[in-house]
């Protein structure tokens, strides 16, 4: 199958070697999905997704989508930024993917909802991203350093922050491994 048509992310389409296991289907949760333009290209792996997303519009869209397989996609209808809701409570996941989201109160559930020696897949973007526009209120945009700090004892299979073009944003993106020793409710 190409790729090149989905609208999912470069940083994703780059990487999908690492989800070539051909004996596994591995769990993974699309976080704040919007349309799954990213979790559908895994699903078409063969990957179990789960679809999370607090727009129920998007995600009845995605239900109907031609790519959408329900016997390995789940849409699941959230809001992640309720006061005092731990969302993802007692989940684990091979691997969670977030682009283009920020709350940092959930910032400690992303983490213990990887499984160890699963894979976090997270970009969005940085304070230098206020001279392109939006988004620019400080509390979506990631100060310089914090999502790599945030993998701080993983194995980080890729970091980069900085410009990137088409459109032009500033973005912090990695690609973490939760260690196989981390205790599951390690936040």
């Amino acid at each position: 199958m190409t790729h090149s048509n989905t609208g999912a992310a470069p940083l994703l389409l780059e990487n999908l070697s690492l989800f070539n296991s051909p004996a596994q289907c591995w769990d993974i949760l699309d976080l704040a999905c919007g349309n799954g333009r990213n979790g559908l290209v895994l699903s078409n792996l063969g990957h179990a997704v789960i679809f999370a997303d607090r727009d129920g519009e998007k995600l009845a869209a995605l239900e109907q989508d031609r790519r959408f397989d329900p016997s390995l996609n789940k849409c699941w209808l959230i809001d992640l930024e309720l006061p005092a809701c731990d969302p993802l409570a007692g989940r684990r996941y091979d691997a969670v993917l977030v682009f283009n989201y920020l709350h940092r109160p959930l910032m400690p559930a992303i983490k213990a909802a990887v499984k160890p020696g699963g894979l976090l897949i997270y970009e969005t973007f940085t304070e230098a991203n206020k001279a392109f526009g939006r988004p620019n209120n400080p509390d979506f945009l990631l100060k310089p350093g914090e999502l790599k700090s945030l993998c701080a004892g993983w194995e980080i299979l890729q970091s980069f922050e900085g410009l990137l073009e088409e459109p032009a944003r500033a973005v912090a993106n990695v690609i973490a491994r939760k260690p196989l020793s981390s205790d599951d409710t390690e936040q």
